[in-house]
Parts: structure tokens; C-alpha cells; sequence
């Protein structure tokens, strides 16, 4: 593990920021690195995961069929974006985006802080409603009465999902004009 401390913050100068990158060897996907960046002053933080061997753009399906899938291991880039095609929703890569080692149920709790953030607080009546069904839904599919697919999309290839059911295929990276 090599780690920096007292670096200063790209977001409020102080230097109060730690930068920590650890080696890990992760079953079935191989060795990465994993990269945290935090402030102890403003609460800045920035992480991602990165394979060491090169990889190519994958596209990764998953469908979850049961309460016990929602143990299956997820390794996210920073670069990648996970949807769940039925439901529509998405979460794509932004600037601060972060690369994280989860499982199944981790990414369901992140679509379920934003469903939740808009019942409770979204002006427009339709939004909140649609956001009290799809809760209900999150939860049939975490008590295995719904099936759902979850895709991971990632340029980098340095994401997966570690389990046999999982596809893995080629990502179609559209270029830029």
C-alpha cells in the first residue's frame, strides 16, 4: 500500500488531503489497483479501480433472479455506466464519478438513495409517485419476486461482474465526430 498524506485539496487548498493506492487480486478478474483520494477538511473524495492488464470496452449483463444474486461481486470503473434496462434508470460516469468493489445489492442501494431523494423531495406530483413504484419494485426484485437485468457498460474494460451467469461481450464505443 503506498499512501501520500497532507496533499493539498483541488477543492478547498487545504492540506488536508490523503491519496492511498492499494494492490489487490480480485477471483476471476485479476489484480487492480485501487485509488482513493480523501480531504479531512471539505470531505473530498475521489476513488476508482483500475486492472492492471490492459482490457477491452466490455459490456457486461447480469440478471437478477433471486435474494441470493444480490451477493454476486461488482467491480465498477470510474468510466463505467450501470443501468437497469426494465426500470430505466441509469447512473453514467460523470466528472467526480467513482470506481468502487460492491456486490449486487450495494448498486440497488445506490438506485434506491435516488429514488428515494426524489419521493421526498421532488416538486412535480408524477415524480414522486413514479419513484414510490419503483421502490416497490426494488424491493420485489431484492426479495427474488422480480427479475431484472443489470448492464455495466465500461470503455476501459477494467469493470465485472463475478459471477458464471454474467455475459461479458463487446462494447460498441461510439467515436466521436
Amino acid at each position: 500500500m503506498a499512501e501520500l498524506t497532507k496533499q493539498e485539496c483541488p477543492m478547498c487548498k487545504k492540506k488536508e488531503l490523503s491519496m492511498i493506492e492499494n494492490e489487490h487480486e480480485i477471483p476471476y478478474f485479476g489484480k487492480c489497483f485501487i485509488f482513493s483520494v480523501n480531504c479531512g477538511c471539505c470531505g473530498y473524495h475521489q476513488a476508482d479501480v483500475e486492472a492492471v492488464d490492459n482490457k477491452e470496452p466490455c459490456k457486461i449483463e447480469f440478471e437478477i433472479q433471486k435474494s441470493d444474486d444480490l451477493k454476486v461481486r461488482i467491480v465498477k470503473s470510474s468510466q463505467a455506466t450501470v443501468k437497469i434496462p426494465s426500470l430505466r434508470m441509469s447512473v453514467e460516469p460523470a466528472v467526480a464519478s467513482n470506481g468502487y468493489v460492491t456486490n449486487v445489492e450495494g448498486i440497488l442501494n445506490r438506485f434506491k438513495k435516488i429514488l428515494e431523494q426524489q419521493r421526498d423531495n421532488a416538486e412535480d406530483p408524477k415524480i414522486r409517485k413514479k419513484a414510490k413504484n419503483l421502490l416497490k419494485r426494488m424491493r420485489k426484485i431484492e426479495s427474488g419476486d422480480e427479475k431484472v437485468k443489470m448492464v455495466i457498460e465500461d470503455p476501459t474494460g477494467n469493470s465485472a461482474i463475478i459471477s458464471e451467469k454474467a455475459v461479458v461481450s463487446k462494447l460498441k464505443v461510439k467515436k466521436s465526430k
